[in-house]
C-alpha cells in the first residue's frame, strides 16, 4: 500500500477507506454530527488527512481514538485497512470497560421470555400509576 507523500485526501474518504463508516455519506453524516474529533477539534468535511494525526470517533455504543499510519484513499479489504491506523491503548481500554458494563447491565436485566398479553400490561400499568401518584 505505497503512496505518494503529495497525496491528499479528505478525512471523510479517509474514514470510509479505513472501513469505519460503510459509505462515504454515513461518514460525512458523523463528521457534520460532530462524532469525528481531528487532533482533538471538531472538524470539517474537507479537512486534509495528515500522518500522526489522531482522530476520536463514534461507533454507535464505541468511541475509539486512532492514531493515522498510513493515508490511502481506495477502500480495501479489513486487513489492509487495519494498516492505515493504530488505536490507542486507553481506547482500548475505554472500549473493554464499556463492554463489560453493557454485558453486565443485560444479566442483571434479563429480557422477558415472551410480550405481556392485555391483562397483563393493564396490570403492569396500574402498578405504574400507582407508584407514580405515591412518590409525587
Amino acid at each position: 500500500m505505497k503512496q505518494p507523500s503529495t497525496e491528499q485526501i479528505r478525512l471523510d474518504k479517509w474514514l470510509w477507506a479505513a472501513r469505519f463508516y460503510k459509505t462515504r455519506s454515513m461518514a460525512r453524516e458523523m463528521i457534520d454530527g460532530g462524532k469525528v474529533h481531528y487532533n482533538g477539534q471538531r472538524t470539517k468535511l474537507g479537512k486534509i488527512v495528515e500522518l500522526n494525526a489522531t482522530v476520536r470517533l463514534r461507533q454507535g455504543n464505541d468511541e475509539r481514538t486512532i492514531e493515522i499510519l498510513e493515508i490511502s484513499g481506495q477502500r480495501r479489504g479489513a486487513p489492509e485497512a487495519q494498516r492505515l491506523y493504530r488505536e490507542t491503548e486507553i481506547s482500548l481500554e475505554q472500549r473493554e470497560k464499556v463492554a463489560q458494563a453493557r454485558k453486565m447491565n443485560a444479566l442483571t436485566m434479563p429480557h422477558p421470555e415472551r410480550r405481556p398479553d392485555k391483562k397483563e400490561r393493564r396490570t403492569l400499568l396500574k402498578f405504574k400509576q400507582t407508584n407514580s401518584h405515591e412518590s409525587s
